[in-house]
């Protein structure tokens, strides 16, 4: 991994650790509420939030939807098998293995740098059966045994963008290959006006699963802003009147989006391949003021 440095952003204020991973510069910023919590920045974009002190708590809106899946994936407290696409500072995993004691789960962060900087500075419980590896995430997804995970989260970035080759229905046939029978497929879509990106993915996840529904901001529903959807596929009937309450009753509200007019809202889209993949669109730089 290259240089760490720390610095103190405010006299008094606990220190920022600045790195340089393999993505970019990564920044562990501290939470002036929270003593023992962290968000992680990369080229001062934010990534993700962690509380080592309260793992179940989830500070960004997107992970909050990721977390209400997780919740609904099984009964209470049931340990499940997760597979997170995607590391960051392993905050989902953290709030699994909090939620969820026993649950088995497996990491795919490309960045191994990163992988260091956080093992290093927000250490995993020792107990948490939390498996990490550093490869990209499609590679490792094709070594997770046939039906093993009851949840698969795609949230990967690079550039804050997601790569091509994690936007094709090839990739969802892996996905669903990993998937136990009823297992939940939850991915994190970033896209802004006129949202062609958002709909090509809704209309690829519905060639390959029964079951679709989309939580996101109406803001962003309407192509207003630039924003993340959580989209969720199974092909068992999702639990959509909860997920309805959860996302509606989030500090941030959303709309759970679902059968004929999520339908309408693709708009003719057509599945993408792996031959006509492209990555995601850049987030304007206004998102990160």
């Amino acid at each position: 991994m290259g240089k760490t440095s720390r610095a103190r952003r405010d006299r008094g204020a606990a220190e920022t650790v600045v790195a340089d991973v393999d993505g970019g510069r990564a920044e562990l910023v501290p939470d002036r509420e929270r003593p023992r919590a962290r968000t992680l920045l990369i080229d001062g974009a934010p990534q993700s939030h962690v509380d080592l002190d309260d793992p179940s708590h989830l500070a960004f809106e997107y992970q909050r939807r990721f977390g209400h899946v997780a919740d609904l994936v099984a009964p209470p407290g049931r340990p499940v098998r997760a597979v997170h696409l995607g590391g960051g500072a392993f905050t989902l995993a953290r709030y699994v293995a909090a939620t969820r004691p026993r649950s088995t789960q497996q990491i795919v962060e490309r960045d191994a740098a990163l992988v260091q900087l956080v093992r290093r500075e927000l250490p995993l419980d020792p107990a948490a059966r939390v498996r990490v590896r550093s490869t990209d995430a499609r590679a490792g997804l094709a070594k997770v045994p046939h039906g093993w995970a009851d949840l698969v989260v795609a949230d990967v970035f690079a550039g804050a963008r997601t790569p091509a080759h994690l936007t094709s229905a090839e990739f969802l046939d892996e996905v669903r290959r990993a998937l136990a029978p009823g297992g939940v497929y939850a991915a994190n879509l970033a896209d802004g006006p006129p949202l062609a990106h958002l709909r090509g993915q809704i209309a690829t996840a519905a060639a390959r699963f029964a079951e679709l529904a989309l939580i996101a901001d109406p803001a962003v529903l309407r192509g207003r802003r630039f924003g993340n959807a959580v989209l969720v596929a199974s092909d068992r009937p999702l639990p959509l009147a909860e997920l309805t309450r959860r996302a509606a009753s989030d500090p941030q509200p959303a709309r759970v989006e679902h059968g004929r007019a999520l339908t309408d809202f693709t708009g003719g889209a057509v599945p993408v391949t792996d031959a006509a993949a492209v990555a995601s669109p850049a987030p304007p730089p206004s998102v990160f003021d």
